[in-house]
């Protein structure tokens, strides 16, 4: 039997990171996990983007899009095509062509834009927190990556890319970010 946990990595966590919680029995999860919270972000500041730079509505080209961000073209446009397949962003071709957000900015959480195009939030071994099963003195350990989960979700299903793109963040976001401690790198 493997040890109960020889290392646990969390990774993120950032309005604007996937996190993941991975339990190395042998091959260290944090490349993927980084790659993960790379695309995330990245994806977010698309979409962000593609509300910020929208002139009434209109669509903006990649290109457009890329250069606002300071992203590769042909980076960005992956990340677009993601968020039209999952229907975040809708496109149009053509001279008054580009990308342009799916519903209104208000409307769409970051939370949203995360469990479509990752899944669910947190992750335990590659399972939900619900599915973690831990014995003897360990047993209760499930229960904290439940609460961590509720935590994530207090946040991120809170924020919207509105939000995010004007500054005006929740009440809640703004006391988390000002306690003491919260900006620590431990």
């Amino acid at each position: 039997m493997p040890p109960l946990i020889d290392s646990a990595y969390l990774i993120g966590p950032t309005i604007d990171s996937k996190v993941e919680w991975a339990f190395d029995y042998g091959d260290s999860p944090r490349a993927t996990g980084r790659r993960h919270a790379y695309l995330s972000q990245n994806r977010v500041r698309a979409a962000g983007a593609v509300h910020f730079g929208g002139r009434a509505g209109e669509p903006l080209t990649a290109e457009e899009l890329a250069e606002a961000q300071g992203l590769p073209v042909r980076f960005l446009r992956a990340i677009l095509n993601d968020l039209r397949r999952v229907g975040i962003v809708t496109s149009q071709r053509g001279n008054e062509g580009g990308y342009k957000l799916a519903r209104p900015a208000t409307e769409i959480t970051i939370g949203e834009v995360f469990r479509r195009l990752e899944g669910p939030l947190a992750e335990v071994r590659g399972m939900r927190p619900e599915s973690a099963s831990y014995e003897a003195d360990a047993v209760h350990l499930q229960k904290v990556w439940v609460a961590v989960r509720a935590c994530l979700r207090s946040v991120l299903d809170e924020v919207t890319l509105e939000q995010v793109v004007s500054g005006k963040l929740p009440n809640q976001i703004v006391r988390l970010v000002t306690s003491p401690g919260a900006w620590e790198p431990h």
